[in-house]
């Protein structure tokens, strides 16, 4: 009998691994926060390596299961500058959008850098300006999302 229980405990285990494995359910739904304060580099390579990084986190995640907020300052806000020009950043940005991730911009950057994100962004809008890069990020944190610099 001990026999017959032990091999239904190690049947039932290796079901239930198998099944976590397969299943797609390792990762729970998640809040991040992307902080992008960087230049892009040549090529944008920087930029294009942070969105290719939100990209694989959704492929993992699944975007239904994703609330991604993507915090541009300082020298982040050239991610959205060079998008105006560079087709493959402009892509990469759209795709991200259409799977729910928000790009958010500092406005301190903007005034501090007299950068019009109507003329000078990649389709930035009102609503995606915050007051602080830095202050969102930390309101952000204490609502419960996880930082990711990428």
């Amino acid at each position: 009998m001990t026999r017959i229980l032990g091999l239904i405990s190690a049947m039932l285990l290796i079901v239930m691994g198998s099944a976590a494995i397969g299943s797609g359910d390792r990762y729970a739904s998640q809040k991040v926060v992307y902080h992008i304060n960087y230049t892009g580099g040549e090529g944008d390579r920087a930029y294009l390596g942070a969105m290719g990084n939100i990209q694989n986190h959704i492929n993992a995640v699944g975007a239904e299961n994703m609330d991604i907020k993507v915090v541009l300052h300082g020298d982040g806000v050239g991610l959205l500058a060079s998008a105006k020009t560079n087709a493959a950043l402009q892509s990469r940005v759209l795709n991200l959008r259409g799977q729910n991730a928000q790009f958010t911009v500092c406005n301190n950057t903007l005034v501090g850098r007299d950068i019009s994100y109507e003329d000078d962004l990649f389709e930035v809008f009102e609503d995606d300006i915050v007051p602080s890069g830095v202050a969102e990020l930390s309101h952000l944190q204490m609502q419960g999302y996880t930082y990711i610099k990428p």
